[in-house]
């Protein structure tokens, strides 16, 4: 981003900084940024020439002239724009998307991420021997439209990570520039792209260059059992972006925001293949949920199981038993070890109209709901364990992939029909669940997210954060 950069445009920087009482770092920290911004730019000029930069990676390269200062096409290409007011069209970190065979879109991991992340790590390293970055407190100036002081210290602060070239540096004016280089900040942290500093974004931008390196060497260790034996088509679930991926041959097929498990009931790290696919399918609710969560509203009214289309057995292959019958008033642990509760195929059903399946012990899975408006929401742990994906319909006509004329539209007919069928994967399709808290890719910038599980820096890699498999599925 600063090939080029004068020493006079040097100086200024660092007089800038002095003197607005800004970030509080000595000259020698601006011209060690000055010649990571060089290195950094001479990586994403390689990365690109190898064909592995994806487009969006590309354009947030630092030293790339359609880098996020300058990145408003791409952000409207992704269908997101700034509105006058600095919100965005479609604020959301992480939208489902599906990419035409033009486009080269990076994974999140893949064979050289431990590489990327190495060299990330390198770059904070020598931002953080250099002083770091100040605290950026808010400001109703931190908004299109804002001037003065505080404009200066975030354009400065911005800077240091690769999100304003240069030029962009100076200034106190809060233009669209600056906002749409905050937008990037925002997308890269899993935060809402409005374009503004809020609360937030001001707390993001405040994690000093030492906690993110803590974070980066945390999750540097997860990356050779991660990456072993990816295979070349494979769904990808990062549990604290919320996000997967269906990956093909090194490139991005799809991704889809998901709904992951709560803290309190976390997904799983795991690795397996897909082995069916259940449409229509019913739900055998875990021994946990009847107890949390079923029996509870049962105790309040048998007739709510009706409404919820539960069925009751006298155990797993039972006779069905009428709901009236059961002396709810027993122990709920008594009532779960007897019954089992299956949710009808239907609009209520928990996992709605599909149902992905892979072994592991854990007892999960991914699937369709009948809530989606969760997908709007940006911090997505609501799940006890299960992951729930949007636009589940699309990923599973890619991982059936035409096989015995299965395609999009076909299981679409299917859903509507909410006839059983289950489908017997024939080609392999590795499924990983991973835990990622920071990534990089081939442009050198670093995606950030908040350690849900709280496990970096415990040398967590894989396996059940906390609680038992009992308490996974839904």
């Amino acid at each position: 981003m600063l090939a080029g950069f004068s020493r006079v445009s040097l100086i200024a920087l660092m007089a800038v900084t002095l003197l607005s009482g800004g970030l509080p770092v000595a000259d020698s920290a601006a011209e060690t940024a000055m010649r990571n911004y060089n290195l950094r730019t001479t990586s994403s000029q390689s990365s690109d020439q190898s064909g592995d930069a994806s487009a969006e990676q590309a354009a947030t390269a630092p030293g790339v002239v359609s880098n996020w200062f300058g990145s408003l096409t791409t952000s409207r290409q992704r269908g997101k724009s700034l509105t006058s007011s600095g919100q965005a069209d479609d604020a959301l970190s992480t939208r489902t998307q599906i990419y035409d065979a033009q486009r080269s879109v990076v994974p999140m991991l893949g064979a050289r991420s431990a590489q990327a992340l190495e060299s990330a790590i390198e770059y904070y390293e020598n931002i953080a021997r250099s002083g770091g970055w100040g605290r950026i407190a808010g400001s109703r100036s931190l908004q299109p439209g804002g001037k003065g002081r505080a404009v200066i210290v975030l354009r400065q602060r911005l800077a240091i990570e690769g999100y304003l070239p240069a030029g962009a540096i100076a200034g106190e004016e809060y233009d669209s520039g600056l906002a749409q280089a905050v937008a990037g900040f925002q997308e890269n942290h899993g935060l809402a792209a409005t374009g503004h500093v809020d609360n937030a974004t001001a707390k993001a931008l405040s994690v000093p260059a030492r906690a993110r390196l803590d974070t980066m060497r945390a999750n540097l260790i997860r990356m050779p059992e991660y990456t072993k034996d990816l295979g070349r088509k494979y769904v990808l679930v990062n549990i604290p972006a919320a996000k997967l991926e269906a990956v093909e041959g090194n490139r991005v097929v799809s991704s889809h925001a998901v709904i992951v498990g709560k803290p309190e009931r976390p997904s799983p790290i795991v690795t397996s293949e897909i082995s069916e696919i259940n449409f229509n399918p019913y739900w055998h609710s875990p021994k946990s949920i009847v107890i949390k969560d079923i029996i509870p509203k049962a105790r309040k009214s048998p007739r709510i199981l009706s409404q919820m289309q539960i069925r009751i057995f006298d155990g797993y292959q039972g006779p069905e038993v009428d709901p009236r019958s059961i002396n709810w008033r027993a122990p709920a642990e008594e009532i779960a070890d007897r019954y089992h509760f299956r949710q009808e195929p239907g609009g209520e059903n928990a996992m709605a109209s599909v149902k992905i399946n892979f072994h592991n012990k854990y007892s999960v899975y991914m699937h369709d709901t009948p809530t989606k408006t969760l997908f709007q929401e940006n911090q997505r742990y609501f799940s006890s364990g299960c992951v729930r994906v949007e636009d589940v319909h699309q990923l599973a006509s890619w991982v059936l992939a035409n096989q015995d004329g299965w395609n999009l539209q076909q299981i679409k007919s299917v859903a509507r029909s909410e006839d059983r069928i289950d489908v017997a994967l024939k080609a392999k399709v590795s499924v990983h669940w991973v835990y990622l808290t920071a990534w990089a890719g081939p442009d050198g910038m670093v995606r950030f997210r908040d350690d849900i599980y709280g496990l970096d820096g415990t040398g967590f890699i894989t396996g059940q954060p906390i609680g038992s498999p009992e308490d996974q599925a839904g």
